[in-house]
């Protein structure tokens, strides 16, 4: 099968659903609709390693990557992720050159990273797997993506997207609007600035919506990678059927 980040570097348009609630039934569901992929969110999410082994076996049934939202310079987080069959790591908070680059270095093996190499893993078929055909492998396939969240971030985006193994970055809007001040650029205009920059450097875009609306307005707009906040797009369709008969 081919992988996600294969996918995305021949040009493929790659739609996705961001899970924040653990739960076997909506990964098999999210599974069965067709999407390309999914997103585990552990940042903000209840998911601990063993639950996200369980969701990670199951996509893996139906031939879905899964990627792995981790907390703030979580390595370890992104080390067992992985070891445990993540198609990749989206890490929040990046907002340096500096943060990229250690982003990547705990993501990827040598040479291009310093993760822990093993093959006893699941990921490594428990032994099974030659190690560097292994070692080969998952730097071709991992999935990088560093989120931009605040104002710092918005004036490091050059550096930050030039970081060689960072793939693709995704703008956490909440957390942008949250840092800004009245000193900083309105958060919509420090949007537009970074998808520009991702535009110039050809490093990936990776939008989070929560309608279909917004997903191909996300597309045309030059998003390779769009993913839906399932819990906003469920509170929101929650609360048009409560409108029934009033």
């Amino acid at each position: 099968m081919t992988s996600l980040k294969e996918r995305l570097a021949s040009g493929a348009r790659l739609l996705g659903v961001l899970l924040r609630l653990p739960a076997e039934d909506l990964m098999e569901m999210v599974a069965l609709s067709g999407f390309d992929f999914v997103v585990v969110d552990c940042e903000h999410g209840p998911d601990e390693v063993a639950d996200l082994r369980r969701h990670l076996v199951l996509a893996e049934l139906h031939q879905v990557p899964v990627l792995v939202r981790v907390g703030t310079a979580e390595a370890t987080l992104a080390l067992r992720a992985l070891d445990q069959g993540a198609a990749g790591i989206i890490a929040p908070h990046v907002d340096t050159a500096a943060q990229a680059q250690a982003l990547v270095d705990a993501v990827h093996y040598p040479p291009l990273g310093h993760r822990g190499f093993a093959t006893y893993t699941r990921a490594g078929g428990f032994g099974t797997a030659d190690p560097a055909e292994h070692q080969a492998r998952l730097l071709r396939e991992t999935l990088v993506v560093g989120m931009i969240e605040s104002p710092a971030g918005v004036r490091n985006a050059a550096a930050v997207v030039a970081v060689p193994g960072l793939d693709a970055v995704m703008i956490g809007t909440a957390d942008l609007r949250a840092a800004s001040t009245a000193q900083d650029p309105p958060p919509a205009e420090s949007v537009r600035a970074v998808n520009a920059e991702l535009a110039r450097s050809g490093c990936a875009r990776m939008d989070i919506v929560g309608t279909r609306a917004a997903a191909d307005a996300a597309f045309a707009d030059g998003a390779q990678l769009v993913v839906y906040n399932l819990a906003a797009s469920l509170m929101g369709h929650l609360a048009d059927l409560r409108t029934a008969g009033r």
